[in-house]
This record gives C-alpha cells, structure tokens and sequence, in this order.
C-alpha cells in the first residue's frame, strides 16, 4: 500500500464522518424569523418565542428530502465499503480496482443528492421556489457539512486513482 492510498483511505474516512453527521442533524434549512426553524430531511424542529425546542416528524415528508436522504446514505454505504477495500487492499493489491469503482459510486450518490435537495425549497415550510431559497432562510450546517464529505470524496478519488500526484 502506497502513500496515496493511505491518504484516500484516510480522506474517504473523513468524508464518511462528515456525511454521517450531516444526516443526524436537522439542520438542513435554518429561520430565524419568529423563533427558529430547522429543516432536517426527515424531522423538523422548532423554538417559538424562547420554549424549549420541540422536534417532529412531517406528516408529508418532500419526495425530494427523502431521495436526498437515500442517495447519502448509498453514498455513505459505498465509502464505508471503499474505505474498508483500501484497508484490504494491504493484503490484496486488486482491491484497489474494485475501491476506486466504490468510491466513484459514493461520489455520484452525494452529487445525485446535491441536485436533488434544492429543488425542495418548494415545500410549505420554506414557500420558496425550486432552487431558490427565500431570504428568511438559510442553509445550516448540515448542509455545509455535507458539502464538505462531497469536496472530500473528490479529492480522495483523485488520490485513489491517482489523477492528482503530489510529490512527497
């Protein structure tokens, strides 16, 4: 196993925390105004007038929160799986065909969920259009922190298929 494969490994694991993250957090969406709003891809939770924050679960969950939802945990499952063929790939040098593959899967998996997730700023609790978040609203750290494990997963598949050559 060569310096870029523990490097890929390593930034494939990274990526997987951040994502995994970004999907416990319901902080997709953020409000400030009247209280605060956070949308997550599966609950939502609010804070009106100083109480105490209260979480639920929406009775008509977006069809694109929920496919956002699918295509990051797919993304995650291929870079669980690609981070543990690197690892393998001590042992069994052809591993590493089969881990750029799963790499390039999880890739296109956070991508698919990068696009489709704008187009739920449709839903009732934002009233905003396709794509076109209201001014009240912002995206919160769930989001940066998904698009964070996404830059990760491109550079760490540069790495693995050894695109990106650094000089060590």
């Amino acid at each position: 196993m060569d310096k870029l494969s523990v490097i890929s490994g390593a930034l494939f694991l990274t990526a997987d925390l951040l994502a995994i993250s970004s999907l416990c957090l319901p902080n997709w969406v953020v409000s400030d105004v009247i209280g605060e709003t956070y949308i997550g891809l599966l609950k939502s939770c609010l804070t009106v007038y100083g109480r105490s924050i209260e979480c639920y679960v929406p009775e008509s969950q977006p069809n694109e929160l929920l496919l956002t939802f699918a295509f990051i945990v797919l993304g995650v499952l291929c870079n669980t799986a690609t981070v543990v063929l690197i690892a393998t790939s001590y042992w069994k040098n052809k591993a590493t065909k089969v881990a750029r593959g799963t790499g390039f899967m999880s890739l296109t998996f956070f991508c698919l969920a990068a696009v489709v997730f704008p187009a739920a700023f449709s839903m009732d609790d934002i009233g905003g259009l396709p794509y076109q978040l209201p001014s009240s609203f912002r995206v919160g750290i769930s989001y940066i922190l998904f698009m964070l494990a996404l830059w990760l997963t491109v550079i760490s598949e540069l790495f693995a298929a050894k695109v990106c050559l650094p000089h060590f």
